[in-house]
């Protein structure tokens, strides 16, 4: 009899035996792929005018849309659970193994099982498109150490914080411009397991952290996490004192993959500047037209964007530190410039003030796409003042996905009793009061992990 780790099975074979060979980990890939088609295939219906046009040629197919996703819901939520449910019931029986299913939830297992397929599919795919597998130690102990945000951001960053971004920023496009998802609680029968991957992606890392929720030390550790990103080290410092070194070293699996790697990664890629291509006609300034002119013309802005981001950057580094003065006068001539072209936008176009947030959506995964292109393009621009833009935008944008993955964190973190009931999931009573005794006597004044 044949088992799972026999070099003498075939592929088919292998996924019979589901945790102990290739078959775990090529399921958890489908699951992640089919959650991205079916985000950005809603995102093209949305953005494109089909959805719109199939809805007002047949009201049937809203009834139908929302049919079909709660089937989406059932099987990639319900189903995936049931086998666990179907084996506690043979040992326990039905009722045991429904108590046991939401005693489990309640201690957040889903959000870890959650988290923890993220972490597979992004290695397990990383690995298939650039090979370069290596084994990543994890420990085995029981671990009560308070970890700050800047190494949970060095962690799970491009692995999890990143793609949740992504997910989530799809699903706001699509709740702004589909008309299905006009009403709420369709809305919420299409996303609702969509949102809860994008969360569990976001807050595991957190919520399963010693004081992940203690507000003085979310106050310490954004602290620490701007220092790490702004922190100019010299050739021997390591990734956990500067943000750099840490991000020269995400693109290790760059260095060594092939050419169809590098080509396959760019595709990839290509897929942000969609965000683009289909927001720009749903601004007011579009005037409705769908002319391919329309979105020629965007690209003035993102050139615009990265001329000012240039001269700016510029004027601080000549002039910030002898001659201040001349770079606050740099900055006042921008921002004059800025007001002047957005009241003849008002006044010659058909611009609006909500343009101005709405092209956020559109222009700012257009500037992600260009970096994670340049990555791949390394060894030919590494040379270039291009590079050292890529490096300065890249900064830029990892202090936005902090800011973003902090906020709720922030928010969790000061509301009360909230972190006295993560305290009390993560550990055992008499545990839980030995560190609220501590805090007491401590005075929460101590910066020292517990």
């Amino acid at each position: 009899m044949s088992t799972g780790w026999d070099t003498g099975s075939d592929f088919f074979r292998m996924l019979s035996f589901f945790y102990t060979t290739v078959g775990f980990f090529f399921n958890t890939q489908m699951v992640i792929l089919t959650v991205y088609a079916f985000l950005w295939g809603r995102l093209y219906l949305a953005l494109s005018g089909v959805e719109a046009s199939a809805t007002a040629d047949n009201n049937n197919n809203k009834a139908l849309a929302t049919i079909l996703n709660q089937q989406f819901i059932i099987q990639l939520g319900f189903f995936t659970a049931l086998p666990m449910i179907v084996e506690n019931s043979l040992e326990q029986g039905f009722l045991g193994a429904i108590w046991d299913f939401i005693t489990m939830q309640l201690q957040l297992s889903s959000v870890f099982y959650t988290f923890s397929m993220g972490t597979r599919a992004h290695y397990f795919g990383r690995t298939i498109l650039h090979g370069g597998a290596k084994y990543r130690a994890t420990g085995r102990g029981f671990v009560v150490q308070h970890k700050s945000f800047a190494e949970n951001y060095r962690l799970y960053a491009r692995s999890h914080f990143v793609k949740a971004i992504e997910l989530g920023l799809i699903l706001i496009v699509y709740a702004s411009y589909s008309p299905v998802a006009t009403g709420t609680f369709v809305y919420i029968v299409l996303t609702i397991s969509s949102w809860f991957l994008v969360a569990s992606w976001i807050l595991a890392p957190f919520a399963f952290n010693p004081s992940g929720f203690d507000w003085l030390k979310t106050v310490y550790d954004f602290d620490d996490f701007m220092n790490w990103i702004w922190y100019r080290g010299g050739v021997f410092a390591k990734a956990e004192q500067s943000w750099e070194k840490w991000w020269d070293e995400e693109q290790d699996h760059l260095r060594t993959t092939g050419l169809w790697g590098k080509i396959l990664e760019i595709i990839l890629d290509l897929r942000f500047f969609f965000f683009q291509y289909g927001i720009v006609y749903q601004l007011d300034i579009a005037a409705g037209s769908k002319s391919i002119a329309v979105y020629l013309l965007s690209w003035i802005y993102v050139v615009v964007a990265a001329g000012i981001y240039m001269i700016v950057a510029y004027a601080r580094d000549k002039y910030a530190a002898r001659e201040h003065i001349y770079y606050r006068l740099v900055q006042f001539l921008l921002i004059i410039l800025a007001i002047l072209a957005i009241i003849a936008l008002l006044e010659f176009t058909h611009f609006t003030f909500v343009d101005l947030f709405t092209s956020l959506l559109a222009f700012l995964p257009t500037g992600w796409g260009f970096i994670l292109i340049a990555q791949v393009l390394r060894p030919f621009i590494q040379k270039t003042l291009i590079w050292e833009i890529v490096i300065s935008v890249a900064r830029l944008y990892d202090i936005i996905f902090g800011v973003i993955v902090m906020a709720p964190v922030a928010l969790l973190s000061w509301m009360p009793g909230f972190q006295s009931m993560q305290t009390r999931i993560l550990f055992n009573e008499a545990f839980s009061r030995g560190l609220q005794i501590f805090k007491i006597l401590t005075g929460k004044k101590s910066k020292a992990d517990v």
